[in-house]
């Protein structure tokens, strides 16, 4: 098939390889014809320069005609266009505090409850505060992995959970109590991306912040044992057996590498 590199574009877009602002503004309504008088332009310029001037014109020419959540977003049919919505069937796949956070609370049912919010606030912390996003996060990860009908959609929510992720990592302490779990979901989307050493060492993190938070174990071994390093994946799985004795879920993946049967989550 000949490459196309409208295409290619599009998907490096959506996958942030290529930054709003490196496009420039929205053109008016005579794009077209500034965009062709641009490229002819640099007709005579080196062949780099006309391949960002190229890549350039095309990113431009498609904002024009949508902006980049709506274009990278190719609709989830029966759910809403974007996650602020808040469709009860994807709040309802979150953790119990997220409905009291902030945007939450005033778009969910019970949310505004200031008992419950004063109590998850007092459990979670200051970093309470930010938790929402991490909230978003899962939103999109969730319709990456369970409703994106495209891969140009999957990309698109994977990556852009990471940046809510990452809010929420940057402005949280060390001890704080979901740190190790965000790290790991971040690494999931990682691992789901090919970005995998990032991925490792996130995992690794994780896993150093709290050895006894089994599912960091769980999802570095699986990475392992899929990209065929065994002996790896054995030896994470009895690093986390020692830390968190018993814990059936590594069981299971430490008797799969035997051949007893096939791991779980």
């Amino acid at each position: 098939m000949r490459w196309k590199p409208a295409e290619r574009v599009r998907e490096l877009v959506c996958q942030k390889r290529i930054r709003r602002q490196d496009v420039g503004p929205p053109l008016e309504a005579d794009h077209g014809e500034r965009a062709d008088e641009q490229e002819r332009r640099n007709l005579n310029s080196s062949r780099p320069e006309r391949a960002r001037s190229l890549r350039r014109a095309l990113v431009v020419m498609a904002l024009s005609s949508a902006s980049l959540t709506g274009w990278c977003q190719a609709p989830i049919p029966g759910y809403p266009d974007t996650i602020d919505s808040f469709d009860p069937r994807e709040v309802a796949m979150l953790p119990p505090y997220c409905a009291y956070t902030h945007y939450f609370r005033a778009k969910v049912p019970g949310g505004a409850d200031r008992q419950k919010t004063e109590a998850w606030r007092a459990t979670l912390g200051d970093t309470f505060e930010h938790i929402h996003h991490y909230c978003f996060g899962l939103m999109k990860t969730n319709r990456a992995v369970l409703l994106s009908r495209s891969r140009q959609s999957r990309l698109f929510y994977l990556n852009d959970a990471l940046l809510e992720f990452d809010y929420v990592i940057e402005r949280s302490p060390r001890d704080f109590v979901l740190l190790p779990e965000i790290l790991t979901r971040k690494a999931d989307n990682l691992i789901l991306l090919d970005r995998f050493p990032v991925a490792i060492y996130l995992f690794e993190q994780a896993i150093d912040i709290k050895p006894d938070y089994w599912p960091p174990y769980a999802r570095l071994a699986d990475h392992y044992s899929n990209t065929g390093a065994t002996a790896k994946a054995r030896e994470v799985l009895e690093a986390g057996l020692k830390a968190a004795p018993g814990t059936p879920a590594l069981s299971r993946r430490l008797s799969a590498l035997a051949g007893a049967a096939p791991p779980r989550n």
